[in-house]
């Protein structure tokens, strides 16, 4: 029996091409794709994890390809799959905090530069495009010119980002912590642009902390990774290591989490319903979970040593500065939530996980894969 979409439209196959992070995000779409859809999927990336996909049922094999290959540096392979495509779902290649101080460059360049060509190919070829922006687009959110002993900033209105009112404030251009911010804005407002002039049919996506089994890397345990990964798997590390836990300046800031299979849920619901999709910005996130990082950090020390039969003071955290975790450069915001008006109106979709769902199965992952690792890296060390 044909599968429906929201307007009651029978859902016909599609060719995907996913460009970008074939460790985590685009993985995890290719895998709901090829499972609850008709559609056929080609994953463009370098990836490290992408394995778990070439198992399984063959007929969903057949409707999944995969080229290991750096997008920007080889355009002849990527231009035969972007022809036969129906649907080209763009996902950045650099977006870590960590990366936002250290590799300037690199961030503006992935997250702009690099997109510019495909945005203007889309519009030329009449392709529909998927673009994963970020909640980062925000900045510092509209509290972010008070004063800190404003009492506007008590009220809770302030954080609560829309995609059609809310301000996109960023620090000083010395702050590097807004480079990817600022590359985002600038890739949304031109493919905003090449939509009002000229037809292109597109969505914007802003994730809200997307997170799940496989994001991020283990520094010296995954393959060639360096640097410092996004703080669940940062603190699921120091648990595993039974190292304190670093808070980045006292760990006082909010922010909320949005379980991976709930925000797959989204995308395959705007690759299914483009009528409602086209010419949206979206935001997926849930702001159900939000939670500062010093009480994210005392929630996964709870479960961790619960699934370990360990008393919690076998663990700690330890306050360090933004300067010394991040570099010099780094800057932030005191808390971000999403407004999920736009996208329970036009897909009627909510997220459904909860904080302790997500942190419980985060971590038992964590634990089933790296902890022989870590325990070995510990020993060599």
């Amino acid at each position: 029996m044909a599968k429906l979409n929201l307007d009651g439209k029978e859902i016909k196959p599609l060719k995907i091409c996913v460009i970008g992070d074939g460790d985590f995000i685009g993985a995890c779409l290719c895998e709901k794709i090829i499972y609850d859809s008709p559609h056929q999927v080609t994953l463009m990336d370098e990836s490290h994890k992408i394995k778990h996909l070439f198992g399984g049922n063959a007929a969903r094999i057949d409707r999944f390809s995969y080229l290991n290959i750096d997008v920007p540096a080889d355009v002849a392979r990527l231009q035969p799959v972007l022809d036969a495509a129906d649907i080209l779902i763009n996902i950045p290649a650099v977006c870590l905090p960590a990366d936002y101080s250290t590799r300037t460059f690199d961030t503006i360049k992935s997250n702009f530069l690099d997109v510019v060509p495909l945005i203007e190919y889309c519009s030329e070829k009449n392709k529909r495009l998927i673009h994963l922006s970020s909640s980062e687009v925000y900045g510092k959110t509209t509290a972010g010119y008070l004063l800190k002993d404003d009492p506007l900033r008590k009220d809770p209105k302030f954080y609560v980002l829309k995609e059609d009112e809310s301000p996109c404030i960023l620090g000083s251009i010395d702050k590097r912590r807004w480079s990817y911010a600022c590359a985002q804005q600038l890739t949304e407002r031109l493919i905003s642009a090449e939509g009002d002039e000229h037809g292109l049919e597109y969505t914007i996506v802003r994730a809200f902390n997307w997170v799940g089994p496989r994001m991020d890397f283990i520094p010296g345990v995954d393959g060639p990774c360096n640097g410092v990964p996004t703080v669940l798997t940062s603190f699921s590390n120091s648990l595993l290591r039974r190292e304190p836990l670093k808070l980045v300046d006292g760990g006082y800031y909010l922010r909320t989490f949005c379980f991976i299979e709930d925000a797959m849920v989204a995308l395959l619901l705007m690759i299914d319903n483009p009528e409602r999709a086209n010419g949206q910005i979206f935001n997926v996130g849930n702001p159900n979970t939000e939670i500062s990082i010093k009480e994210l950090a005392n929630l996964m020390i709870r479960v961790h040593a619960k699934f370990n039969r360990e008393p919690r003071s076998n663990y700690s955290t330890v306050a360090v500065s933004s300067e010394v975790f991040y570099g010099k450069g780094y800057d932030d915001c005191d808390r971000r939530i999403p407004d999920m008006t736009i996208i329970n109106r036009q897909l009627g979709w909510k997220p459904k996980f909860t904080l302790q769902e997500i942190v419980e199965v985060f971590l038992i992952y964590q634990h089933k894969t790296y902890s022989k690792s870590e325990r070995s890296s510990n020993r060599a060390s």
